[in-house]
């Protein structure tokens, strides 16, 4: 983390050095001084952290903040105006002031774009509708309604907890026969669970609530001082979950029935892929399904799709999460393209699909383009 903040730092150390050296040279002091004002505050505020280290999400969240609406915008700046400077060396009569106005316009409208996504952008709440069709769904599960939610990252809802009793109000509206939940219900800790116990519990649905462990779950995320662990917070997010009536699949398979029809819900821990934990064991979920039911996997992370499931037989529809399309979207735009295949909604391999859930929470409060979502998938017949 620290070394995160310090190379912010110098970005912005080498950003103000040049504004005042090549922009606003014969600009007076007191001027000179508005201008470094935004980044001195920055300092002053990363270094009361680094002082006292405290990582929980308000103090990240604020120095998230602080750095998308300070660094970032002056770094914009400074790249912009910098070409302009670079070119006018080989074309003298290059307009190197119009530049500069250009890059603070683009700097503004980012500036504009962040506090939109920090103030409103990540607690509003959408659902998204999609239908499932198979031949291997019965008649009886014509029209069975499942609400898919991922991500919850309850932390950072800590400053809006309102928020999470919207979005079981508006998932119970929603009649659901099943809810599923595909994984990291927490930032860092089990604790982040207690003030919404009450509210989670309220979910309601025919054939109950399901649920898998994402990475964020196991807890890997800070410092422990014995007899603390990662492992004993584990046993308190499985704990948390079983008291507001979930059930946790731990590689591991249910069946759902409707008279003498089935489907099948498999579930496997965070099948991760690179730096994030693999504690995955499809074979060992999967060895008690028929093949001819239709079976749907919990699994948090996407990337499991094509490096497991697919070569695995009888997984009809994969439920993932994880991406939160990075929390930024445009058009059908988002960064999360450069790290994930599938990063958000319904992909498909021939027979087999899969849905990505871009998260009903974030581990950072901001979002632009992408709103946090409720999943309803309504299964279709084709008999």
């Amino acid at each position: 983390m620290a070394t995160i903040f310090l190379l912010l730092v110098t970005i912005l150390c080498l950003s103000d050095a040049y504004i005042l050296n090549d922009v606003v040279p014969n600009w007076p002091l007191w001027l000179k001084i508005l201008v470094v004002l935004p980044s001195l505050y920055y300092f002053l505020v990363l270094l009361r952290t680094l002082i006292a280290p405290s990582y929980r999400h308000k103090v990240l969240n604020k120095l998230f903040g602080l750095s998308m609406c300070i660094v970032v915008p002056i770094f914009i700046f400074t790249i912009i105006s910098l070409i302009a400077n670079f070119i006018a060396k080989f074309v003298p009569s290059f307009p190197v002031l119009l530049f500069n106005v250009i890059g603070l316009i683009v700097a503004i409208c980012w500036i504009i774009v962040v506090v939109y996504g920090i103030t409103s952008g990540w607690n509003k709440v959408k659902v998204e509708d999609v239908k499932v069709s198979s031949p291997k769904i019965k008649k009886s599960f014509d029209g069975y309604r499942i609400v898919h939610l991922s991500d919850f990252h309850l932390g950072t809802y800590s400053s809006t907890p309102a928020t999470v009793k919207l979005i079981v109000d508006t998932v119970n509206s929603l009649n659901p026969d099943l809810i599923v939940f595909t994984g990291d219900l927490v930032n860092i800790s089990a604790s982040e669970i207690d003030r919404f116990k009450d509210d989670l519990s309220q979910l309601k649905a025919r054939d109950g609530v399901y649920s898998v462990l994402g990475n964020h779950d196991f807890c890997l995320y800070r410092e422990y001082k014995k007899p603390y662990t990662p492992i004993k917070e584990l046993s308190k997010i499985i704990k948390a979950q079983h008291e507001i009536g979930w059930n946790v699949l731990r590689n591991e398979s249910v069946v759902i029935c409707r008279g003498e029809d089935r489907i099948n819900v498999v579930g496997v821990d965070n099948a991760g892929s690179k730096k994030f934990p693999d504690y995955s064991d499809l074979p060992k979920a999967v060895k008690d399904i028929s093949p001819d039911d239709f079976t749907i996997l919990l699994s948090h992370d996407p990337s499991h799709w094509r490096r497991e499931v697919l070569k695995t037989e009888g997984i009809d529809l994969t439920l993932a999460g994880h991406t939160h399309a990075m929390q930024f979207k445009v058009g059908n735009w988002s960064p999360s393209q450069w790290s994930y295949r599938e990063w958000g909604g319904m992909y498909e391999h021939g027979d087999r699909k899969m849905y990505v859930s871009t998260g009903i929470g974030q581990n950072i409060a901001f979002r632009f383009g992408i709103m946090p979502c409720i999943v309803l998938l309504e299964l279709e017949s084709m008999h």
